[in-house]
């Protein structure tokens, strides 16, 4: 990919998810569903923010398609709508981790 050139739409396309994966409750709400779909009441007792933040908060994952959702009678799912968001957790964990271990060998 670093030798491929990448147009300008697609790097606003990639700014975008950047943007929308950059918010603090955005990610702990993608976190908690990287091991499986939970309901509103999960996601706010794992993520300890109010229910109209979570809300909120899941409305901006579900117009980027990142989570997606399932209704079951009274309840509603919500699930990751997207395989990379795994991968991209992986790879910031791993560079925030190696940055972590090479600031505490100065």
């Amino acid at each position: 990919m670093v030798d491929q050139i990448i147009d300008d739409e697609t790097i606003e396309e990639m700014e975008q998810l950047l943007n929308v994966a950059s918010d603090f409750t955005r990610l702990k709400i993608l976190h908690a569903l990287l091991s499986g779909e939970k309901n509103v009441g999960e996601l706010i007792e794992i993520v300890g923010a109010s229910q109209s933040l979570v809300s909120h908060q899941l409305q901006v994952l579900r117009n980027n398609r990142l989570v997606s959702v399932r209704k079951d009678k009274t309840r509603v799912y919500y699930r990751l709508d997207d395989e990379h968001i795994n991968m991209l957790f992986e790879v910031v964990y791993a560079h925030v981790m190696e940055k972590r271990m090479k600031k505490e060998d100065y």
